[in-house]
């Protein structure tokens, strides 16, 4: 395996670093490019991660909508502010912010895809119609990013499956899987429903089952 520290991939390049200061706490901001779509990537850090211990982490994939427009159609943004708090209050932990807007699709066709929902086509089928699997994601790119902040072992937030078996079969070693159950709400539920029937997450049917469904499991 490389060494941590290696500076350049051939997937992904680390470019850069400096403070971020936040409500929660002040983050390490890492960015990476990765060579083959030309976008950028970020990794906050806080504390020590690199120093073997298992480390709270998120790999969450960037949701302009929900991130910064504050969208009630999904659980993102929420989400984001839940992993950053956690990490905050914990003093260490890792969060790779992924450019990989819609599951993979981007913004635009993310957006189209929007427009077939409100025609009654659930969020796998909005894609399929666009001509898009249900989930493009790629979390290949997370393994030099990781391993840039020596890091090999998450306990990891996620209601994904697919993050987890991504991860393993990179090698991370994911010590524990921890639910992230935020916002559930009249504008997302149907979303929520549908990612958890036909994508497999983690998430209950209704708010009802929150509090058994969010209590931390091992991966």
């Amino acid at each position: 395996m490389p060494s941590p520290k290696t500076q350049t991939d051939s997937t992904v390049e680390f470019l850069a670093s400096c403070e971020l200061p936040t409500r929660w706490a002040t983050f390490r901001l890492h960015a990476f490019i990765e060579h083959a779509t030309g976008k950028e990537h970020l990794a906050l850090t806080l504390g020590d991660v690199g120093n073997g211990e298992p480390v709270l982490g998120r790999l969450h994939s960037e949701c302009l909508t929900g991130d910064a427009l504050f969208s009630l159609r999904c659980d993102c943004g929420a989400q984001l502010e839940s992993a950053m708090e956690q990490i905050a209050a914990e003093g260490r932990g890792v969060l790779l912010y992924l450019r990989q807007e819609g599951r993979g699709i981007g913004l635009v066709n993310k957006i189209r895809a929007y427009k077939l929902q409100e025609a009654g086509a659930d969020t796998v089928d909005a894609n399929v119609t666009l001509g898009f699997a249900a989930d493009q994601r790629d979390y290949t790119l997370c393994l030099p990013m990781l391993q840039r902040l020596g890091i090999g072992r998450l306990r990891l937030m996620t209601n994904n499956p697919r993050k987890v078996v991504a991860l393993e079969k990179l090698g991370i070693v994911v010590e524990e899987r921890i639910p992230l159950l935020v916002n559930q709400n009249p504008f997302n539920q149907r979303y929520l429903d549908t990612k958890a029937t036909r994508l497999g997450h983690w998430i209950p049917a209704s708010s009802a089952d929150e509090s058994e469904a969010s209590k931390v499991e091992t991966a």
